[in-house]
């Protein structure tokens, strides 16, 4: 007998998927994560040939409701001058009872969406209440997203960026008219953009720190959802070592990322430092913020977990409205 499945396009995807909606997802797959309710390894990543390529293998199992899926992602930065985005994902859906394919779904946007909803439920467990300066260092894919979402569910009055490129500011800018009516100001040094911040997102594809320590200011919060790599680091390690660390995954972040490795390497902060996860903070089992002049910080290394509930919310939302094309294995 021949596998049934549902296609969905990037396009067909966008229109079932909210962002208020994914939040609340996000938020709920968090939790279950931290509280042991889903299977789910560290991210098992290889390079591909001599440009420095990733390909990433991102499997999870929720078994109450049963959601059973995968995620294959790629990072291959030359693609730009091919026409195609740097980050490319797919994400299937299988039969939790029958390990049948259930659903095919392009995995860029709600890989897009997903990492800024997380962000999102960081600022609403981390953040002082009522944030109304966005700083975002970066100007890509993700830069636009987390914009379009804090925009949405934040006060935010003003929202300074930077990036090394002044052409790629002010596209950033000329995108942000558009979508949000409070001024986006392109500032020419990152330091003019973070110092005084309320929030600071970095969305960078450095591989060393892009942010001071001294730029912070006391009370931000910082969303770091760059540096996915052990040898790569958005951060100054000072910053990590004087702030109130938060990460999605500890297991993967004392692996992955490059700001907590190097930085446990480099002898800045034991592994104590990271004061748990997000998860735990949804739950109530680790405190948030402790002083409106503390420092937090949140290092998003992005889970298996949230790209299958993200794509299991579209594809029943799919079902109900018979969006996709079916087709037969």
């Amino acid at each position: 007998m021949s596998q049934r499945f549902r296609l969905l396009t990037e396009v067909q995807v966008k229109a079932l998927l909210p962002p208020g909606d994914l939040v609340s997802t996000m938020r709920d797959a968090l939790a279950r994560f931290s509280a042991g309710e889903v299977l789910q390894p560290v991210r098992s990543v290889m390079s591909v040939g001599p440009g420095g390529a990733f390909f990433g293998l991102m499997p999870a199992y929720v078994p109450a409701p049963p959601r059973l899926g995968a995620k294959l992602v790629t990072v291959f930065n030359g693609n730009a001058a091919k026409g195609l985005p740097s980050h490319l994902a797919t994400i299937l859906l299988l039969d939790p009872e029958t390990g049948a394919l259930m659903g095919l779904l392009d995995g860029r946007y709600i890989t897009e969406m997903r990492t800024a909803a997380v962000s999102a439920v960081s600022v609403q467990q981390l953040a002082r209440p009522n944030p109304a300066t966005l700083a975002i260092l970066g100007s890509g894919v993700q830069a636009r997203s987390h914009l379009g979402v804090f925009a949405e569910l934040f006060p935010l009055t003003n929202v300074r960026v930077w990036s090394p490129h002044p052409a790629s500011r002010a596209q950033f800018v000329q995108h942000a008219v558009d979508l949000i009516s409070f001024p986006v100001v392109a500032m020419e040094y990152a330091d003019e953009a973070i110092q005084g911040a309320d929030l600071v997102v970095l969305a960078t594809s450095s591989p060393t720190p892009v942010v001071d320590d001294s730029w912070v200011s006391p009370g931000a919060h910082v969303v770091s959802v760059g540096a996915c790599r052990p040898d790569q680091r958005e951060m100054d390690p000072r910053l990590l070592a004087r702030a109130r660390l938060f990460v999605d995954s500890r297991a993967a972040a004392l692996v992955e990322s490059g700001d907590v490795v190097q930085g446990l390497r480099q002898g800045a902060f034991d592994e104590t430092h990271i004061r748990g996860e997000l998860g735990e903070v949804v739950l109530g089992r680790v405190k948030g913020r402790n002083t409106d002049v503390e420092v937090t910080v949140f290092k998003s290394l992005g889970m298996a977990v949230e790209d299958v509930t993200a794509a299991d919310l579209v594809f029943r939302r799919a079902v109900e409205t018979g969006t996709g094309t079916e087709l037969s294995l």
